[in-house]
């Protein structure tokens, strides 16, 4: 579903991605780990293209990323976003923060739009703070609506890019929870998160990410509990 073949990103002087492969399955769940700053959300941020890559190629679903104009939107539709500050429009209530899209984008109609919204906001355990403000709400039920939202655009894919790094503890579960019950639904994950125990327990495959480049890529127990590079190693140590 996700293809990453030689991906070369740079920042000015600064080489955030080198020699990037990274396929993830259709039904797979990949999480990312890593060190602050090693350039997690950048991959995570160039498989729809938010950050373009300087070369090498990224397909989705078969597909090449798209450059830009409507078949980069439409791209971008397939694949859902869950970004770590939650980005929800501070305006507009949840409903309408999940209807919005399917709207503009999809041009699906009110009341089918507002028919999902409300069957994904109770499927993510806030059906109840429809109608109130993400002000009003707290981080964990601003990130579940945000789950929320990106699942009524119906995406092949969702991308997570360290979700629940800006919660307080006692809201962590409440998302990982919901991150969960997609994946062994079989929604297609790539997931940057320091979540070891999500990782452990969920994900198919983990990717340790470290300076721009992939250390080591397998099977997430064979990677969390005998890891064969001493960077891996070093790092597993010490987010334990």
């Amino acid at each position: 579903m996700i293809r990453m073949t030689d991906v070369q990103k740079h920042f000015g002087e600064l080489h955030v991605l080198r020699d990037i492969n990274l396929e993830v399955d259709t039904g797979q769940v990949v999480v990312v780990l890593g060190p602050s700053g090693s350039g997690k959300s950048t991959l995570c941020r160039t498989i729809n293209r938010l950050e373009p890559i300087d070369s090498g190629s990224i397909e989705v679903d078969g597909q090449p990323l798209p450059a830009e104009g409507k078949a980069l939107a439409g791209l971008r539709a397939d694949v859902g976003m869950v970004f770590q500050s939650f980005n929800l429009f501070a305006h507009k209530t949840i409903l309408d923060n999940v209807t919005l899209a399917p709207l503009k984008v999809r041009k699906t109609n009110k009341a089918e739009a507002q028919k999902r919204a409300l069957e994904l906001l109770e499927r993510v355990g806030i059906a109840n703070q429809r109608d109130k403000y993400p002000a009003q709400l707290s981080g964990g039920q601003q990130q579940r609506a945000a789950i929320a939202r990106a699942l009524a655009m119906h995406p092949k894919i969702m991308l997570f890019d360290e979700p629940t790094s800006a919660l307080d503890p006692e809201m962590v579960n409440e998302v990982l929870d919901v991150m969960t019950t997609l994946a062994r639904e079989g929604m297609t994950m790539l997931v940057v998160t320091h979540e070891m125990g999500f990782a452990k327990d969920v994900a198919d495959r983990v990717a340790f990410f470290d300076a721009g480049v992939i250390v080591e890529v397998g099977p997430a127990e064979q990677i969390i509990t005998d890891p064969q590079h001493e960077r891996t190693r070093a790092f597993l140590k010490a987010v334990r």
